[in-house]
């Protein structure tokens, strides 16, 4: 299985990232609802492209920022896009602990993910608010989407990074083996399969 990841940031001049509480100061140039989504569908254009891939059963999965990013490209108002559907685009996403709050994207509308999508989020976040996630996906499920959301209770953000830190919080030891399993089984079920 070809794993690809996607650059946002470092291409752009920001390699290292950002800090914590720094999202309101962030250049346009690497909005997750607008600009980074375009990224997401240039990868997949490429993907498509090699003969080792079956470009009928690409998934596409992010992390924190990288995960609001992947809400929007499976979402049916993608940037630069014209009816987006899992034809055209991914077979499914997931997503682990994304900012909900996506600009405003979705306030006077649902979020309507194009394919099967699955939210992965800690109670104990300290960056972003899994509450806002789960308002987010309960209106999207309310409208039809294909879209659930696993909250881990005690689970802090970055809760699947491997460093001592973080793994050395129990609740993120377990949230990770369930997640990484978790995400497995749904692209198994969703990707792999016909």
């Amino acid at each position: 299985m070809l794993s690809p990841s996607v650059d946002g940031f470092g291409p752009r001049g920001y390699p290292q990232g950002f800090p914590r509480g720094s999202y309101e100061s962030r250049p346009a140039e690497l909005s997750e609802v607008t600009v980074r989504p375009l990224d997401a569908y240039g990868a997949l254009d490429y993907l498509r492209t090699r003969s080792d891939v079956d470009g009928a059963r690409i998934g596409l999965h992010g992390w924190s920022n990288g995960a609001s990013t992947a809400l929007v490209a499976i979402s049916d108002v993608t940037p630069g896009l014209d009816k987006p559907s899992v034809a055209t685009g991914f077979r499914a996403a997931v997503a682990f602990y994304p900012a909900c709050g996506l600009k405003g994207q979705f306030e006077d509308r649902a979020l309507h993910p194009y394919a099967p999508t699955l939210v992965l989020h800690g109670t104990a976040d300290e960056e972003v608010s899994y509450k806002r996630c789960r308002t987010l996906v309960e209106k999207a499920r309310a409208e039809g989407g294909d879209i659930a959301i696993q909250i881990y209770e005690g689970a802090t953000h970055s809760f699947d990074s491997p460093s001592r830190k973080r793994q050395g919080v129990e609740a993120n030891a377990l949230a990770t083996d369930d997640a990484v399993k978790r995400s497995l089984e749904f692209f198994a079920r969703h990707v792999k399969q016909r």
